[in-house]
């Protein structure tokens, strides 16, 4: 019926004017955002890293203070994952250094007449992997890092070997 029933009661919030309901956009996946260059976002939040130095240095204060096991422990763990994470943003700038090294030959070479070559996957960890073997070497920590490899891989080797009681 185009009239509503004079017998039902009229609601108590009822809608006279339809209100057009508010779209919610998620910033991450809408268009309007732009595109996401890691570059430009750790130079437009670069200011960040001080903060979190300074926050770093202010649990470790905090943790040299306190004397509750308890929060000793959190502020234990509060500061691994601060280191870690900064040692992952780190790991991170350097993967990203080296593409971008990699690229900048790429158009030189093109500049000068060449066939771009681009390196596959596993050419790329071969050249990850000998860089950090150069840095372990120049820290002097190859030789625990290799004895550490040694036991691991024992340790797979093992797992792998039949059992005495099959045998």
């Amino acid at each position: 019926p185009l009239e509503m029933s004079a017998k039902k009661p009229v609601p108590f919030l009822r809608q006279v004017v339809p209100v057009r309901k508010k779209v919610q956009r998620d910033p991450r996946f809408d268009d309007l955002s732009g595109e996401y260059k890691p570059e430009i976002f750790m130079k437009t939040y670069s200011f960040l890293d001080s903060i979190k130095k300074q926050e770093k240095e202010m649990v470790q204060k905090q943790l040299k203070k306190c004397r509750n096991t308890e929060q000793k422990e959190k502020l234990q763990r509060l500061l691994n994952r601060m280191t870690q994470q900064e040692q992952a943003q780190k790991k991170q700038q350097k993967l990203r250094e080296r593409e971008l090294s990699l690229k900048r030959q790429q158009r030189e070479l093109a500049k000068q007449g060449k066939k771009p070559f681009f390196l596959k996957k596993s050419e790329k960890r071969k050249l990850e992997l000998a860089e950090k073997y150069a840095e372990l070497k120049r820290s002097g920590k190859l030789e625990s890092f290799l004895n550490k490899k040694r036991k691991r891989n024992a340790i797979k080797d093992k797992r792998h070997l039949p059992s005495q009681k099959n045998l």
